[in-house]
């Protein structure tokens, strides 16, 4: 679930009304002291998407040079099948490529092939593209994407092909057709992940050791260099199937761990793009001499996350005490600057069918959590820690809101800031007590944000929260059945009401995507799921 686009416009969604709120200025003194600064820095910031690099229509692209890209987590593993997180994620999907993918907007595309299917939703068949290579030079044939499928199948992994597959097979000297056992709504979605890239069969002879040491791809990009505790080296290959990309010769993924220094970076033109800017430092990059802000919508949710395995955030009423205490919306004013939209659900409203908008949160009222409270085990209120990665401003902000807002209801938190890989290591063990991470969608449909945070078999157990509910169950199998349209919304309005009303996890609101860039970087386009479109990215007046 992480783990496109320069022109993707934010929709126009009606105000989500919520009647007899409590003033914004009951939140903590903490949060009210970072409002003022964000309701400062929001007027440079200004309200609108916008994109890095846009080059004039009449502009020609430049090939060669090499750009810079700071990110605050190293790559550690290019085995496609196995990861998730999005320092891995967005590097795999630079060597390998899926059938089918989406573009900026989050519509899926073909991609490596073109496909058509049948009336009945069960068969698909797909036409590979007409000299498609891998990275090596070798043809592309179609027992490759057999072989790659079927691995990810007998693999299963963080993101597995949840669609009930009764056969992959080469039907074709380009052809591959794959047959359901039954409709399965997300599955051209769920295929357009980077987990369903196309690799050579049998690894090309190698071992998998060795080959996701030095893999072979039909992406933009070669592994040239690596340091799993540092940078990533890429250079252009030169199979590449879009003629003419990339333009770059050589992508370098620079590991810089704290988003301030990422920005540093990019002011003194030590790199040429970061991937991520601190929403209190937008306004600052997007006014910058030679720096421009990339914001754009996206398909995550920023959270706050429960272990139910805790006592205290077993019982419900503990949850909701906690989500009643919280004012969403002064958080996200005092944190995001502008940049955010308040959630009142869990799906961004970019998402398909995401019936975001019919929701009905629990609302900022002290009153009602300390009363929420008064009807759970602990009436007097607990200790308890707030666990978050180090490095991120951001939710260090939001984690002192929290800490703040909590008190006043009898609830003490000490808040307990880890490295982002000793952070994944715990919460991946279920050793937290409730922690800030967020929820990321790897494809338009709603079907994998769910799963991931609500299914209590699947691979992250409810997002590492142990939640389950028989009737969110059952609602989840039938969204992956049931057409697009007005019975499908419904079904996802329905879970995630239940997820609002039992509280597994608090949406906090829907961050943009930022990034930035050096002024002469063009083509920088962001995908809805956060990656970087790297082979259409050129840089004028000559590159490094």
């Amino acid at each position: 679930m992480t783990p496109a686009r320069s022109s993707h416009e934010r929709p126009n969604r009606r105000p989500h009304r919520r009647p007899n709120r409590r003033p914004a200025a009951r939140i903590a003194s903490a949060a009210a002291a970072v409002l003022s600064a964000a309701l400062l820095l929001t007027a440079c910031a200004g309200g609108s998407d916008s994109a890095a690099g846009g080059s004039a229509a009449s502009e020609t692209p430049v090939s060669g040079g090499t750009l810079e890209f700071g990110r605050v987590a190293a790559v550690t593993d290019l085995d496609l099948n196995q990861q998730i997180t999005a320092n891995n994620a967005f590097a795999i999907d630079k060597i390998f490529e899926p059938l089918v993918s989406f573009d900026a907007e989050g519509r899926i595309v073909p991609w490596l092939a073109e496909y058509e299917a049948s009336a009945d939703g069960l068969t698909y068949v797909f036409t590979l593209r007409d000299g498609l290579t891998f990275s090596s030079g070798a043809e592309v044939a179609p027992a490759d994407v057999v072989f790659s499928l079927e691995r990810h199948i007998e693999v299963g992994g963080p993101l597995p092909l949840e669609a009930p597959i009764a056969s992959i097979v080469a039907s074709g000297d380009r052809e591959v057709t794959i047959t359901l056992r039954e409709r399965y709504t997300p599955f051209l979605s769920e295929l357009a992940s980077f987990s369903n890239g196309v690799f050579p069969e049998d690894f090309g002879g190698v071992s998998e050791e060795e080959f996701f040491q030095n893999p072979v791809g039909t992406g933009p990009f070669v592994v040239d260099s690596w340091d799993p505790n540092g940078d990533l080296a890429f250079v252009r290959n030169e199979h590449y199937w879009q003629e003419g990309k990339p333009y770059l010769d050589s992508l370098v993924y620079k590991l810089v761990a704290d988003d301030t220094q990422l920005q540093q970076q990019l002011s003194a033109g030590q790199l040429d793009a970061i991937d991520d800017v601190p929403a209190a430092n937008a306004g600052q990059v997007d006014a910058g001499g030679g720096t421009v802000l990339s914001q754009t919508s996206g398909w995550s949710t920023e959270q706050v996350f429960f272990n139910t395995q805790r006592e205290q955030f077993a019982d419900v009423h503990v949850r909701r005490a906690v989500a009643l205490a919280l004012d969403r919306e002064g958080i996200t004013q005092a944190t995001t600057f502008g940049t955010a939209e308040v959630a009142n659900a869990l799906l961004p409203p970019t998402i398909t069918d995401s019936a975001n908008d019919t929701v009905e949160p629990l609302d900022f009222d002290v009153e009602a959590a300390r009363a929420e409270l008064a009807k759970s085990r602990y009436p007097d209120g607990f200790s308890v820690t707030l666990l978050l990665a180090s490095g991120d401003s951001q939710r260090a902000q939001i984690a002192q809101i929290v800490q703040e807002s909590l008190a006043q209801i009898g609830i003490d938190v000490e808040i307990e800031q880890l490295d982002i890989a000793v952070f994944r290591e715990r919460f991946f063990a279920y050793d937290y007590d409730f922690m800030l991470n967020s929820g990321q969608s790897d494809a338009p449909d709603p079907n994998g944000f769910i799963t991931f945070q609500a299914d209590p078999e699947g691979f992250s157990k409810s997002y590492w929260t142990h939640y389950a509910n028989d009737r969110v169950t059952e609602l989840m199998r039938q969204g992956r059945s049931t057409p697009e349209g007005d019975d499908r919304t419904e079904i996802y309005r329905e879970i995630q009401q239940t997820l609002a009303d039992e509280v597994p996890y608090i949406p906090l609101f829907f961050p943009a995507n930022l990034k930035a860039t050096r002024d002469d970087v063009h083509g920088f386009t962001v995908l809805p799921n956060g990656s970087v479109q790297f082979a259409d990215v050129w840089v004028s007046g000559g590159a490094r």
